[in-house]
């Protein structure tokens, strides 16, 4: 794996980390903390890196490459919800950082690729250590998933008044 100095500015930039400062000596051993306990993951172009519905307890953060993040839908059909490139900063399982529950998509590399694991038991023993890691992390990740429930409870909204609409226009 690249060295800490070359591993620092990709861990302060990805969303996960963002509050913590490269500049700060503090903030500076933390990440270096974390980068002690993430190995180096690389995936052929087609390998699927997550899959829906299993178990896993990795978060992953795109180092090199690209990758695609599907799902199925209720009838099975699978749906592309995004494609990312590490020039983006990017990271996908973090769930599985504060929670067992099965995943809830399907990531594959759509190009070669490498990732920083980092895994979920490891993550909650550094914090154990190191309290304002936790702290940090797991507000990104509640403020994350409070503008991700309050767009579903939006997307809920409308269906039921398009629905709710249709209904009453068949009636008239």
């Amino acid at each position: 794996m690249d060295n800490f100095e070359t591993v620092l500015p990709k861990l302060a930039a990805i969303p996960l980390f963002s509050g913590f400062n490269i500049n700060n000596p503090t903030d500076i051993e933390i990440l270096k903390s974390v980068y002690e306990i993430v190995t180096i993951k690389k995936y052929k172009k087609g390998d699927v890196i997550i899959k829906e519905g299993a178990k896993g307890d990795l978060c992953y953060i795109l180092y090199s490459g690209s990758v695609r993040i599907s799902r199925k839908t209720p009838a099975g059909d699978i749906i592309a919800l995004a494609n990312l490139t590490s020039t983006e900063n990017v990271f996908f399982g973090e769930n599985a950082l504060i929670t067992n529950e099965p995943r809830s998509a399907t990531v594959t590399a759509s190009s070669d690729c490498s990732t920083l694991a980092l895994s979920g038991k490891k993550f909650l023993e550094l914090c154990e250590s190191c309290p304002l890691l936790g702290f940090r992390v797991t507000l990104y990740i509640a403020r994350e998933m409070s503008k991700t429930i309050k767009s579903t409870n939006n997307d809920k909204a409308t269906l039921y008044e398009a629905l709710f609409n249709e209904i009453e226009g068949n009636y008239e």
